[in-house]
Parts: structure tokens; sequence; C-alpha cells
């Protein structure tokens, strides 16, 4: 079960569009997640705010460079840019996902699995060792979503996740959206694959929207969490108990109101399937 010293509550990815609406109305939101490249920076107005918001929130940082995955070698420049944001706004965690995302020094900018082999395990699990020495603390990993598969593999991805996060001893950020996009592409069960999930591990969890094309499902983070993914998110509460809880929107950005209406919705449902599992660990 999440440790409760660790529950932040409900929280938001911080975007632009509502940097102001954020200063003057303080909305029902326990917590923000920024993103880690988009305050890496000498300066402006992206600091300026974000330091405003975090004297009123609790503050997690989220990366999409790390690229934890990748068979170059650790970018001490990133991570050293990485800890001064971290040691100015002192987030109460750091993430960034279980994957690649370039090669010979170019950064696709694509979130791209791995192959789930034992080798690839102990390759990322390594790194990952590197980067918490580094910045001095466990960091938390997400899965992505993906769209095609090794031949390679010889595991499923929530044992290569277990694997990973026991041999570095870091944490998990549970995306429930990408485990649903994922499932459909792949045809597995999105419920076996949250129930194989350490669940001693688990510190934040992630919900969003996608776009279905019929055979295929896209992550895209442009609408808003359909039935499935919320019927997925109580099936994780119901196993990992109170884990803090956000919604991810990055395109089609709404009114902040609205987005705090469907947070509203995970607070519900977490705090009816919290009360679940207290009730089964009691008994």
């Amino acid at each position: 079960m999440t440790d409760n010293a660790s529950f932040l509550g409900f929280g938001l990815g911080l975007r632009t569009e509502h940097y102001h609406e954020i200063l003057e109305n303080k909305p029902k939101v326990d917590w923000f997640e920024a993103l880690s490249e988009n305050y890496m920076v000498p300066g402006g107005k992206p600091l300026y705010f974000l330091d405003r918001i975090r004297a009123d929130y609790p503050m997690v940082m989220h990366g999409v460079s790390l690229s934890i995955g990748s068979t170059a070698p650790v970018n001490l420049d990133y991570l050293k840019e990485l800890k001064q944001l971290a040691d100015r706004i002192q987030p109460a965690w750091i993430s960034d996902h279980l994957c690649w995302t370039g090669i010979h020094g170019q950064n696709m900018h694509d979130l791209l699995p791995m192959p789930y082999t034992e080798e690839a395990a102990k390759h990322v699990a390594e790194r990952v060792k590197i980067v918490q020495d580094y910045l001095g603390r466990q960091i938390l990993l997400e899965n992505v979503s993906s769209y095609a598969s090794y031949v390679d593999s010889t595991m499923t991805e929530w044992e290569f996740i277990q694997q990973v996060s026991d041999a570095a001893d870091c944490l998990l950020l549970l995306d429930v959206n990408n485990i649903y996009v994922s499932s459909f592409n792949h045809q597995f069960d999105a419920k076996a694959f949250i129930d194989g999930v350490p669940k001693q591990r688990v510190r934040q969890i992630h919900l969003a929207g996608h776009h279905n094309y019929g055979d295929y499902i896209i992550d895209t983070h442009d609408a808003p969490v359909i039935d499935p993914v919320w019927d997925l998110y109580a099936h994780a509460i119901q196993r990992f108990g109170a884990v803090s809880t956000m919604i991810e929107r990055d395109d089609d950005i709404p009114a902040l109101g609205v987005l705090v209406e469907e947070l509203d919705i995970a607070r519900q449902l977490a705090a009816k399937h919290t009360q679940e599992f207290s009730q089964r660990n009691a008994a």
C-alpha cells in the first residue's frame, strides 16, 4: 500500500493557459505537476509563475527527456539542470518515463517502448541507480503507451516493470490511461497489468484521454477520461489504496474549472474504493 505520508491528494498538470486563474482563484486542486523541461531555463515568465504557484501548492516534477532506456551514456548536463530545478522548487518527487527517446544523440521527442528482456531490465536498473545517486532521491518511472512490440521480449510489461523497480529500488508512476491504450493495442488484460505491478512502489497515478481509431488507440491527452479508464482506475484504487492522482491534459485544453470537475470524479471514485481497500485489508 502507498505510504500515507506520500499521499498528496488530487492534482492537475500545470499548464500556461491556467497560470493567471490559479493565482487569482486558488482552485480546489491539491497539487500541480510541472513538466520539468518547460522550467529548465535560466529565467523568464515560466519560472516566475512556477515560483508563485509553488508558494501556494505542493509540486511534483515530470520529465520527458531522461531516456532511461537509451544505450547512450546518461546525460549529466541534463541531470545537472534537473537537479537545479528540483533544488529550487523542492518537489515532492521527480518522475520520467520507462522508455527511450532517441538515438545517436538525437531526441526524437517520442516515448519509445522497451524490449521486455532480462538484459534490458538490468540495463535500465543500472541507469536508474546512476540518476538516483546524482539526484540524491528515488525517482518515479511511468509506463508508456505503446503501438509496437518486440519479438525478443520474454516477459510481460508488468513483469519488466517489477524487475526494474526492484533492482533499482525506484518508485512508479502508474498511468492508467496508458495501460488501457496498450491493452487495447496489444490485446492483453489491463487488470492483469495492475494486479502485476508491485503495489508498494506505486506513488502516483495519471489519468487522461485518448483517441480511438477503431483498430488501435493513440494516447493524445486531448479529451476527457472515458468510462472504461475510470473503471480501471477504480480497480487500481481497490488494489493500491489511496494514491496521489492527477488529470493530464496536453492539447485542446479546456477551462480550468472543467478539469477541476473531472478531478472531482477521481476524488469520488477514490473515496469509495479506498474504503473497500481498507475493509478488505482489515479483514
